[in-house]
C-alpha cells in the first residue's frame, strides 16, 4: 500500500494523485480516519498489556492471603486486554482494507486524465511505405504457414492460435535475442511459475481494477499470471535485500494468460489480442532514490530492441487515469502497424516505486543500518505481439518477409518464404 507516514503527514499529495487518476478523493479521508482509529486502538491495547504485565508481577509478589482477590482482578484485566487486542486487530484490518484501495501515488509530471490523455514523448523511425498493397500480419502468417488461427479456435476457442514452422521459430528467435540483451545488461534469467498464490497476486496490485482480466483456479486457490512481473515481484517476498552491490535485476521468461474481458469485437483478427502468449519481462529491485534513472534505463533497452529490428515506433507517457494500481509512471512503446495505419502497444515499462514492496514486505538495509522498502520496476523486452509489427513492416510484394539482421543468427534464415 502507500506509505502510511506520507498519508498522515502529507495527505494533500495523496489527494492530488487521486484527482489526477480520476479516482476517489474521499477514500483518502477515510484512510486517514482509519489510520487514526488504528493507532488509537493499538495504543489502548499496549497500555492495557503493560498494565497487565505490571499487575502480574504484583500478584506474584503478594502475600498468600491476598492472592485470591488479586487473581480475580488479573482475570478481569486479561479479558480487557483480549478485547482491546481484538479491537486493535479489527482496526488494523479496516485500515489495510481502506488504504489498500488507494493506488500508488503518481510521479510529478505524469499527465492527468484518462486513456486518451497521454503525452507523446517522441516518434522514431520512418513509417514503412510500399509500392504494393500490403498484407496484414495474419494474411502473411497464413502465406508463410506460420500462424494457424482456425485450428487454435478448434482446440481452445476464440483468441487462441498455433504458431507453426517459421512462426514458432520467429518467436523463439525474438525471445532469445531479448534474453541475450538482458543478460548483457546484467539481468539474471529466470523461467518463472505461471501459477501464483493470492497473496502474491494481491501484493503486486493486480487484484484491483483489472481483476477481471485474470484467470483464477478456485479449486487450487491459484491465479494464472498475465505477466511474469507477478512471480518476479513475489520472488523476494518477506526478505531484506543487500543492494550494496547495486540493484537486483531479473529477466523472466514465461507463458502469460489474459481473459481479455470487455474486449468483445476488438482485434478479433490475428494475434494482436489473445488469451495466451509468451513474454520476456525485465524486473528491478532498487534503492528508491535511483528508481527514476532505472526507469529510463529500462525504456532505453526497449527502444534499442525496436530500433535494431527496424520498427517505427513512438514513446508515450501514459496518463494517470490509465495507470495500473501499482504504477507511479508508465511509458508505453508503440510500433507502427502499416495495415492499421496506427501505432499499437508492443511494450511498456512501469516504475512502481515502493508500492509493491510495501505490500510484499521487501526491504533493504541502508547505510544507517535501518531497513526500508525497496522500489520495483518492470518492463517488457519481447512478446508474441511483436510478430505483428515485424511481419507487416518487413513484408515484400510476393508475401515473403525480410528477417531483421539481429534475428538472423537465432532464426537461421534471412528471408521467410511463402509456402507453395
Amino acid at each position: 500500500m502507500i506509505d502510511p507516514v506520507l498519508l498522515r503527514e502529507n495527505p494533500d499529495a495523496v489527494r492530488a494523485s487521486q484527482e489526477r487518476r480520476g479516482a476517489s478523493v474521499t477514500l483518502v479521508d477515510e484512510a486517514i480516519a482509519a489510520d487514526a482509529a488504528r493507532r488509537q486502538a493499538i495504543a489502548a491495547f499496549e497500555a492495557l498489556r503493560a498494565e497487565q504485565n505490571a499487575f502480574g508481577k504484583q500478584v506474584a509478589q503478594a502475600p498468600k492471603e491476598e492472592k485470591a482477590a488479586l487473581v480475580a482482578q488479573a482475570q478481569d484485566l486479561a479479558a480487557r486486554v483480549k478485547n482491546a487486542q481484538a479491537v486493535a486487530s479489527d482496526a488494523e484490518a479496516r485500515f489495510a482494507e481502506v488504504a489498500g484501495g488507494i493506488p500508488n501515488l503518481v510521479i510529478d509530471g505524469v499527465p492527468a486524465g484518462g486513456e486518451d490523455d497521454f503525452v507523446t514523448l517522441r516518434e522514431v523511425g520512418d513509417r514503412p511505405e510500399f509500392d504494393f498493397e500490403p498484407r496484414d500480419h495474419l494474411a502473411l502468417g497464413e502465406l508463410l504457414d506460420a500462424i494457424d488461427m482456425e485450428r487454435g479456435a478448434k482446440v481452445s476457442g476464440a483468441r487462441f492460435y498455433f504458431l507453426k514452422g517459421v512462426g514458432a521459430r520467429l518467436e523463439l528467435a525474438l525471445m532469445q535475442l531479448g534474453l541475450q540483451r538482458a543478460i548483457e545488461s546484467g539481468f539474471v534469467p529466470l523461467i518463472t511459475p505461471t501459477l501464483v498464490r493470492p497473496d502474491i497476486m494481491a501484493g503486486t496490485g493486480f487484484l484491483g481494477a483489472h481483476a477481471d482480466e485474470i484467470y483464477y483456479l478456485p479449486d487450487d486457490e491459484l491465479y494464472l499470471t498475465g505477466t511474469s512481473e507477478v512471480a518476479l515481484a513475489g520472488y523476494h517476498k518477506d526478505e531484506i535485500l543487500d543492494l550494496s552491490g547495486g540493484p537486483k535485476r531479473y529477466a523472466g521468461w514465461s507463458t502469460c494468460y489474459r481473459r481479455e474481458a470487455g474486449s468483445h469485437g476488438k482485434d478479433t483478427r490475428g494475434i494482436i489480442r489473445v488469451h495466451q502468449f509468451q513474454k520476456l519481462e525485465m524486473f528491478s529491485y532498487i534503492d528508491p532514490a535511483d528508481a527514476e534513472a532505472e526507469h529510463e534505463r529500462l525504456l532505453a533497452m526497449q527502444e534499442g530492441m525496436l530500433k535494431s529490428l527496424g520498427l517505427s515506433y513512438r514513446v508515450i507517457d501514459t496518463a494517470a487515469g490509465d495507470l495500473g494500481t501499482s504504477a507511479a509512471r508508465k511509458f508505453d512503446v508503440e510500433a507502427w502497424v502499416p495495415t492499421q495505419g496506427a501505432y499499437r502497444e508492443l511494450t511498456s515499462t512501469s516504475n512502481c516505486t515502493t508500492f509493491q514492496a510495501r505490500r510484499l514486505d521487501i526491504r533493504h538495509r541502508g547505510a544507517d543500518g535501518k531497513t526500508s522498502p525497496v522500489a520495483t520496476l518492470n518492463g517488457t523486452l519481447a512478446t508474441t505481439r511483436w510478430i505483428v509489427a515485424l511481419l507487416e513492416t518487413h513484408q515484400q510484394a510476393d508475401g515473403s518477409v525480410i528477417v531483421p539482421e539481429p534475428l538472423r543468427p537465432y532464426l537461421g534464415l534471412d528471408v521467410l518464404e511463402p509456402v507453395k
